[in-house]
């Protein structure tokens, strides 16, 4: 009896199943979530895909579990420093293993792939965009964003691999590496585009996002950089025709507006990152959405009260070098580094909008302001032929401001615009852009890899880069690049070592 029921059990289940595999209707149905394939039917998708890309750049800003990226572009100039044992001071120890960098190199080219993806979808839609000019905006965004991943893989590694399309087949994984400045043209050609496709302005719910002000202002660092790398002329020209169209921008009167968290997205800013107060107060995740805005909080690491999760680690500080180009009475010194020990005070001193962990800040890190893009005219007015008085004037703008925050002010005092020694103009250039832009966004290493290039300044045995360390050295044969994260190496062997790692 007990065989007899246990086979008439086996049978009834085997019937059951064979009778559900059968049923087409029962393997037919909807997936539990959207997939691609289901997905990009409403305006609003579009726009998903879109905030998405700018999402990532969340990554390259969040706390990383103590391994904030901020080292990445802060320490290897001659403005900020520290006394611990940083790799990326000098690139003393810097190896292909770093952890910061290999986050980097994924995050930027993760930025890539969701540009790539966001443009293919938008070339493949019809008639689901109805807004007017709408979709031609989205592009925009979506060129501009990978434009900016370019950039700065450019800027960092000089040859990495270029990927212009989303990849969907096996035989474009391990692509090769690019050459000379493969990945900047590719930068310029996405600003250049996107400068034609964004609108003027969005409107207060959507602060932040790119207009064609920021596509033209990248576009035009972005052919200076050539202009350095290549010292060619028509590059500066061309750059100082992009800087020419920003006409909706102005310098705010007060200089520390460009870094309290209650002055984002001023009439002097272009692009910045959205930064917002994460979930739970919880700075150690990565939020790559969050209901107030497109990004989560910064980490300003380094810039900080010594909280204990920092694990007793040493903060980076200005450079006695920083310290010493102001003038005695620069107003911008107050809010950029304290004489009596360094410290720097740009974005963390504002005492807004701080984590209760003391480690982040919902204030925005600005990326590209306007007060860059007249010290950039100046440079590329000088660079492109033009008049050195003129050059002159917009250095002048910069510090005119400055002075002005005080009634009455004399420091900094304006530059003879009859001045006509181009070597010395570069050299105001050169010191304002120290001053102004100093420990924002990596401008200051840039700056100086960039005109180390050109043979305007040498980075060799006895550049003074104000170093808080003695037991690192920067070696000129190689550290003009980070070395390509070994991870990256093991998996595609179609990428090339930079020189010297």
């Amino acid at each position: 009896m007990k065989k007899r029921a246990l086979f008439i059990f086996t049978f009834l289940c085997c019937s059951m199943l064979i009778y559900t595999s059968c049923d087409d209707s029962r393997i037919d149905l909807d997936p539990l979530s959207p997939t691609e394939a289901s997905y990009f039917t409403e305006e609003g998708h579009y726009t998903k895909s879109v905030i998405g890309v700018y999402a990532k750049l969340t990554d390259l800003y969040w706390y990383n579990g103590g391994n904030s990226l901020h080292a990445l572009w802060e320490l290897p100039g001659d403005d900020i420093t520290t006394t611990g044992t940083a790799s990326f001071e000098l690139f003393g120890t810097l190896q292909p293993a770093d952890g910061k960098l290999n986050s980097f190199y994924q995050v930027t080219y993760q930025l890539i792939n969701r540009a790539n993806t966001t443009i293919q979808k938008l070339n493949e839609e019809s008639g689901i965009i109805t807004t007017a000019g709408y979709k031609d905006n989205m592009m925009g965004e979506a060129l501009f964003l990978r434009g900016y991943g370019n950039f700065l893989l450019w800027n960092y590694f000089g040859t990495a691999p270029l990927i212009d399309e989303r990849i969907q087949s096996s035989d474009k994984i391990t692509p090769p590496s690019s050459s000379g400045t493969d990945l900047l043209d590719q930068a310029i050609a996405d600003f250049t585009a996107a400068a034609n496709l964004l609108p003027s302005s969005w409107d207060n719910n959507n602060l932040g996002r790119v207009s064609k002000s920021a596509a033209n202002g990248m576009l035009g660092k972005s052919l200076i950089f050539k202009g350095s790398a290549t010292q060619s002329t028509e590059s500066f020209a061309a750059a100082l025709a992009a800087l020419d169209k920003i006409t909706d921008r102005e310098l705010v009167a007060d200089y520390a507006d460009n870094f309290n968290a209650q002055t984002e997205n001023n009439s002097e800013s272009l692009f910045e990152f959205q930064a917002s107060q994460p979930d739970n107060d919880n700075v150690w995740l990565p939020n790559d959405f969050q209901a107030g805005g497109v990004g989560s909080t910064s980490a300003y690491w380094g810039f900080y009260e010594n909280h204990y999760s920092l694990f007793g680690t040493a903060p980076f500080i200005g450079t006695q070098k920083l310290m010493d180009a102001f003038e005695e009475g620069d107003p911008r010194i107050a809010s950029t580094i304290d004489p009596s020990d360094l410290s720097f005070k740009k974005y963390w001193s504002t005492g807004d909008l701080k984590t209760n962990t003391g480690v982040g800040s919902a204030n925005n890190p600005r990326i590209l302001r306007y007060a860059d893009i007249l010290l950039l005219k100046a440079e590329a007015i000088l660079e492109s032929g033009g008049s050195a008085s003129a050059a002159i004037d917009l250095i002048n703008e910069v510090r005119t401001r400055a002075r002005n925050m005080n009634p009455e002010g004399t420091a900094p005092a304006n530059y003879s615009t009859a001045e006509s020694d181009k070597a010395k103009v570069f050299d105001w250039i050169n010191k304002e852009r120290l001053m102004e832009l100093a420990g924002e966004e990596g401008t200051r290493w840039l700056d100086l890899r960039r005109w180390h290039m050109a043979g305007k300044i040498n980075l060799g045995a006895g550049y003074d880069f104000s170093s808080a360390r003695d037991d690192v050295s920067f070696d000129v044969s190689k550290n003009l690049y980070f070395p390509i994260p070994l991870n990256e190496i093991d998996l595609n062997p179609n990428v090339q070592q930079n020189t010297g790692y």
